[in-house]
């Protein structure tokens, strides 16, 4: 008969505690995210102050204080000057008449009009998002109430892109009107739309955009030709099969090119000329410069937060500490952690890029030709930690060179064999990639598999594929779309 039974097994596991756990998200954080994270720390835990400029001197009783001048630096051999406010300036105009036009004349961070400046906030030029650029073409036309109100429910059906993605039949149930418009009014107001500026707005594909763009073209002969290549010959258009084109519409290749690079001109998204573009900003981690002819590496100091520990807070703490505010207790000690693991993240940074810069120099010096294979081991076993570590403290982490910003997994690539036996890194072939294929005719581009007959010439034994690869890696079209008519 079974039975049960207890044993206890002693095994030894390797755990992270939920602080060590913390400080490796911490460390893989980006600059920004790092420092909102502590802005927000910063914001909730009263023992951390963060380092602000000096503090300007309190003013003298009676006294106004000094106000600087926006935009402006006046350097003396005092320092630098100040612009002072009498205390008559700031009490406003006695009487209650003027009251508004005192506080329109004295606006937050405006100067008056008497001194014939403006802020320089005032004179950033405001973004017109492409529904308020169509809206305010159609406003000055002279319209009916219902044209108008057809016109801008087509306007505020349009995507980002400018393109009308909704049909027609589906907008006419939700224009609010009466009678409800037929399917010819919403063409009509289709047609309004797209004759305003940008051109091409209010299309419906891209064959259309472009039909609306083509009244720009001056030659009626290649105007003809490029109206009967974007409404038959699209897809022969996008693949740049220009002999294929040039068979069906009966004209010479060079012809043919040369119409093509036209109605490549046009904008086949005018809706992206309107509004905020979202700009991805990289801020770069370390900066690598050439000092006496040795490459130094430094700290950005734009990314270093200026945090520090309220002493006077953490002393009357411990001062007063009691069983009643544990709560205080926990804060303080996230303060010094938070603390620590700044100082630690930002140590294993520098280190890390400069054992980067060392086995990379040439890099620096030479260009892409010139850069080594390089591992996460190698980097681990010169600065005293392990791979993954490399591998976080690498990731979203960037490096501002001569050549460019970079980020540290940049400098990183597997060694390939050449065939007199030495080692060469992945990023130098794929710059000897693109030095071929900038070097190739236009008329007679090559492949992949002749870029990897002219690497093995050169001594460098590589698969077609990963030829291919590179080549999609520089975003470098296919040899069919490099192929130009001489």
């Amino acid at each position: 008969m079974n039975s049960l039974d207890l044993r206890a097994d002693h095994r030894q596991s390797q755990t992270l505690s939920p602080r060590l756990q913390h400080a490796v998200r911490l460390l893989q954080m980006s600059s920004l995210d790092f420092a909102a994270m502590l802005r927000d720390t910063a914001g909730r835990n009263p023992f951390l102050e963060v380092e602000d400029g000096e503090v300007p001197p309190e003013p003298m009783s009676g006294e106004a204080p000094a106000v600087p001048a926006a935009g402006l630096e006046a350097d003396t051999a005092e320092g630098a000057a100040e612009l002072s406010l009498p205390a008559g300036d700031l009490t406003g105009p006695a009487d209650g008449g003027d009251r508004d036009l005192w506080a329109a004349d004295t606006g937050a961070g405006q100067r008056r009009p008497e001194d014939g400046e403006l802020e320089a906030m005032a004179l950033m030029a405001v973004e017109t998002s492409l529904t308020a650029h169509l809206h305010g073409q159609l406003n000055v036309m002279p319209l009916t109430g219902r044209d108008r109100a057809l016109a801008g429910m087509v306007v505020e059906s349009l995507d980002d892109d400018g393109y009308l993605r909704t049909p027609l039949e589906e907008l006419l149930a939700v224009t609010g009107l009466d009678p409800l418009p037929e399917l010819q009014e919403m063409q009509i107001a289709l047609k309004l739309v797209q004759s305003l500026d940008p051109a091409g707005v209010g299309a419906r594909d891209v064959g259309e955009c472009l039909l609306l763009q083509l009244p720009a073209i001056d030659c009626e002969a290649t105007r003809a030709l490029a109206r009967a290549i974007v409404t038959e010959h699209l897809p022969a258009l996008a693949a740049r099969d220009t002999a294929a084109l040039a068979r069906a519409l009966g004209e010479s290749p060079a012809r043919v090119e040369a119409v093509c690079d036209r109605i490549r001109r046009l904008d086949p998204r005018p809706g992206w000329r309107f509004g905020a573009s979202d700009v991805a900003y990289v801020v770069p981690d370390v900066i690598v410069k050439k000092v006496r002819g040795e490459w130094s590496v430094q700290l950005n100091p734009a990314i270093v937060p200026r945090l520090r520990l309220n002493e006077v807070y953490a002393k009357l703490f411990q001062r007063h500490r009691s069983t009643a505010n544990v709560e205080l207790g926990e804060h303080l000690q996230e303060a010094r952690w938070t603390l620590r693991n700044v100082e630690q993240r930002f140590s294993t940074i520098l280190d890390v890029a400069e054992a980067i810069v060392r086995r990379q120099h040439a890099f620096l010096d030479y260009g892409t030709m010139a850069m080594k294979p390089l591992g996460l081991k190698e980097i681990a076993d010169e600065v005293g930690i392990h791979e993954s570590t490399v591998s976080r403290v690498t990731n979203n982490k960037y490096m501002a060179t001569p050549v460019g910003v970079l980020e540290l997994k940049y400098f990183f690539s597997r060694a390939m064999v050449s065939a007199n036996g030495s080692a060469c890194s992945g990023t130098a072939i794929r710059g000897l990639v693109k030095d071929i294929i900038e070097a190739e005719k236009p008329e007679a581009p090559l492949s992949d598999a002749e870029i990897t007959r002219q690497l093995a010439a050169q001594g460098l034994v590589v698969a077609r594929r990963t030829v291919t690869k590179y080549r999609q890696m520089l975003k470098i079209d296919a040899v069919e779309r490099r192929r130009r008519v001489a």
